[in-house]
């Protein structure tokens, strides 16, 4: 694994970022106002998707009530899947088409939005689940236009699926995660109230809201958009590469976490950290969703493929399986010890944020710096200290590199080149951490 080399300035590149978004609705009360929102946005019959947790508790009672006061008519769907599948999206998909809704809601973690917006796009554009999934799984057809309104109402403090047009699940014969993207799945309304995360376990608030780290450094510490060449007119991507906007976002968020999620998950009556948290996966979401992700997430597309026997701490109700943020942020310090010499004041800057100490170091210290802060906050919180401790081995590595080699979209937001042999260097050190 050689030192990275970061991609050079274009002169005659892009000059040009664009910042598509929800509109964001933040605070404790917020979802008692969810059936004004849907009517004001024209829905009558509304396809409410949720899980089989989340449809017995306290938020769900909220949202149903506001709902019928507001005269709808509500079609539950509960049986979304926690880390959905290619067969989950499509039963999923089945529902919507019979229903013909004129209006979507997700009430959930990630898993059921992005449930949501592909049973959306389905039922509103029928074709088969790959036709729109991203090269090179899938045909990576463009969504047509736009689909039904979706009004998305987070429930945990994490993927920040509510504000972007990215939808992911695990392609089961590939033994790989991948996904959609398009800026026509981004929920017309993001209705975050942060009340929601009150009775979540400990362990979900820590793999969610390292998530919302992850997608900030990673947002933060992408590529410049100037790096990039001009586009033709109307082909500029969604995720465009680090730029003044997604910064804002992503640096808050950083330091919005390193301040609460430890907290967070070790102190459970501490109800200021998880609303603080759930701002953050908002920001972060806002900046990833603009910017784009690399390194780390393109990692654990394969991490969470292919192991299906690991059971989390906070999830021991739901399949085994590697929750998508403990996949994410496994690879994450190895990754940003990679990446650091890329871009070494941009890592130095994130790890500050993040609350690392730095006043005696210099900017070629940054990845390392930002790895060993995370990597301190992932043991303190009671993460896996690698992959290792969750069931891979050296004999792995290859299989690991082939599925998150293939996740091209999301290796070109990485500050540098990204080869094969760079990918099963830091798998490698990421086996073991402490």
């Amino acid at each position: 694994m050689t030192s990275p080399a970061a991609y050079p300035a274009r002169p005659d590149g892009e000059t040009v970022f664009t910042v598509p978004a929800s509109t964001i609705k933040y605070g404790p009360g917020a979802l008692s106002e969810l059936g004004d929102d849907a009517r004001r946005l024209g829905m009558t019959r509304i396809a409410l998707f949720t899980d089989d947790h989340v449809v017995e508790t306290a938020p769900m009672r909220t949202a149903l009530d506001a709902l019928i006061a507001a005269g709808l008519d509500v079609v539950v769907f509960d049986a979304v899947r926690v880390e959905p599948t290619d067969e989950s999206f499509t039963e999923a998909a089945a529902f919507a088409k019979e229903g013909k809704f004129d209006g979507y809601i997700s009430l959930g973690g990630g898993s059921v939005i992005d449930t949501a917006k592909i049973a959306n796009l389905l039922a509103t554009y029928p074709d088969d689940l790959l036709a729109y999934v991203n090269a090179p799984m899938g045909q990576a057809k463009p969504v047509p236009g736009p689909i039904m309104p979706h009004i998305a109402c987070p429930t945990t403090c994490g993927t920040g699926s509510e504000t972007t047009g990215v939808a992911v699940f695990d392609l089961v014969r590939a033994q790989v995660k991948t996904g959609i993207s398009s800026v026509h799945l981004r929920p017309g309304l993001a209705l975050v109230d942060p009340v929601t995360t009150e009775s979540l376990p400990a362990g979900v608030i820590a793999a969610t809201g390292f998530d919302v780290l992850t997608h900030a450094i990673e947002s933060f510490t992408a590529r410049p958009y100037r790096t990039r060449e001009k586009p033709a007119l109307g082909a500029r991507p969604p995720y465009q590469g680090a730029n003044p906007f997604s910064d804002i976002g992503a640096e808050a968020a950083i330091r919005i976490g390193g301040k609460y999620l430890v907290d967070a998950v070790l102190d459970r009556d501490n109800m200021e950290a998880r609303h603080q948290l759930m701002f953050a996966a908002t920001l972060a979401g806002q900046a990833f969703g603009n910017a784009g992700v690399h390194i780390p997430h393109a990692m654990s597309y394969s991490v969470a493929g292919l192991n299906h026997q690991y059971i989390a701490k906070g999830y021991e109700k739901a399949n085994p399986m590697v929750p998508h943020g403990l996949s994410v942020v496994i690879n994450a310090p190895a990754a940003f010890r990679f990446t650091g010499p890329a871009g070494p004041q941009r890592h130095l800057q994130a790890a500050a944020a993040l609350g690392a100490d730095i006043s005696n170091a210099a900017p070629a210290d940054g990845g390392e710096l930002l790895a060993q802060r995370l990597a301190e906050m992932m043991r303190a919180t009671g993460l896996p200290s690698g992959l290792a401790e969750i069931g891979y081995r050296e004999a792995d590595i290859p299989a690991l590199v082939k599925g998150s080699y293939a996740q091209k979209r999301l290796l070109a937001q990485a500050p540098c080149p990204v080869s094969e042999d760079d990918l099963a260097g830091i798998y490698r050190a990421a086996m073991k951490y402490w």
